[in-house]
């Protein structure tokens, strides 16, 4: 023991002591504050996970119940109702298959028209427009997404509808009648005008989405490509739309979301057939449309089950197309840089 430490007064040691006494309140005061911070993170990891629990538990909340209401027309009519062409309510004799047929052509021809449409005007506005042009022209198009479905359908029997029918089909008709799928009565209502209208409905929603996708596209990939000498459009197609590729087809499977699902606007312009025909100017029934205009008149329980099935074999496909959306997403997202590029 050395003498100084022997010699040591008592202050100083009690000086000492309230140091180490401090720093074990310090470091007892850090341990409860994270284990208070650690419990925090804990209830807010808990609810955030019930919260999307909870989603999920209505999609198959959903699902029962729609199953449940559909037992006497699935077990009527078994796996036949997905092939059935008779939609007859006084013989009790229901199949699905025009409805499915109807609001897969419809869905398929508003992509076709819209498409192009949304991702050239997205181009323009994320990379062309100048900025006394982008924001008006942003703020008109998302106002579009937000006009209800029924203001678009009265537009579309009045002012859709009659242009449709001239010129429209009748160019279609004149000119390429020889095709199954212009011929036939030009009434103006039908898959065409149903096609059309879900077109214009889908076109601001995939227009805005892949505008954002664009913008989101890192400046250096384009100065790379500028760099090197390509020109603005060389830089957009070869630089821009492979990187935003995956949010691109999110865009489009969107818009295909609200296409399949569609009601009000679609059952006021296509008419009011079952029947499976090649011609877009043939009347028909969606899915969707079919439910809201025989809903009402559904008077006893087998018919109701049976509009009840539809709707499911509706929730099915629009699940289905989600998940192959989900899957192509990811499949372009793993794919490597100079693979996307190519």
């Amino acid at each position: 023991m050395h003498l100084g430490d022997a010699g040591a007064s008592p202050r100083c040691i009690k000086e000492d002591k309230n140091e180490s006494g401090n720093k074990g309140n310090q470091v007892s005061f850090l341990s409860r504050l994270k284990s208070r911070v650690n419990s925090g993170d804990r209830l807010f990891r808990v609810l955030t996970l019930l919260f999307a629990l909870s989603i999920v538990g209505l999609a198959f909340l959903m699902l029962y119940e729609m199953t449940v209401a559909a037992l006497p027309s699935l077990e009527r009519f078994g796996i036949g109702f997905l092939a059935g062409t008779t939609w007859d309510p006084v013989f009790q004799d229901f199949g699905a298959l025009p409805a499915i047929y109807a609001t897969l052509v419809t869905s398929a021809l508003a992509l076709l028209l819209a498409v192009p449409v949304s991702i050239g005007a997205a181009i323009f506005l994320a990379e062309l427009a100048p900025p006394a042009i982008r924001e008006p022209a942003s703020f008109l198009i998302e106002l579009l997404a937000a006009i209800p479905s029924v203001a678009y359908g009265l537009w579309g029997l009045f002012v859709l509808v009659p242009f449709v029918r001239n010129p429209v089909e009748e160019f279609l008709g004149n000119y390429l009648g020889f095709l199954p799928f212009f011929q036939g009565p030009r009434f103006g209502v039908g898959v065409l005008a149903g096609g059309v209208i879900l077109a214009i409905m889908i076109l601001p929603l995939v227009t805005a989405v892949t505008r954002d996708v664009i913008r989101m596209v890192p400046d250096s990939q384009k100065e790379a490509m500028l760099a090197l000498g390509a020109t603005r459009w060389e830089t957009i197609w070869k630089a821009v739309l492979p990187y935003a590729r995956s949010g691109i087809v999110g865009a489009v499977l969107l818009g295909l979301g609200r296409a399949l699902g569609e009601t009000m606007a679609v059952t006021m312009v296509i008419g009011n057939a079952y029947k499976i025909t090649p011609s877009l100017f043939a009347p028909a029934h969606t899915m969707a449309s079919q439910i809201a205009s025989e809903f009402s008149e559904a008077t006893y329980d087998l018919y109701v089950s049976a509009l009840i099935e539809v709707g499911l074999v509706l929730f099915g496909i629009t699940l289905l197309v989600n998940i192959l959306a989900r899957l192509l997403v990811w499949r372009i997202g793993r794919r490597p840089s100079g693979e996307a590029r190519a």
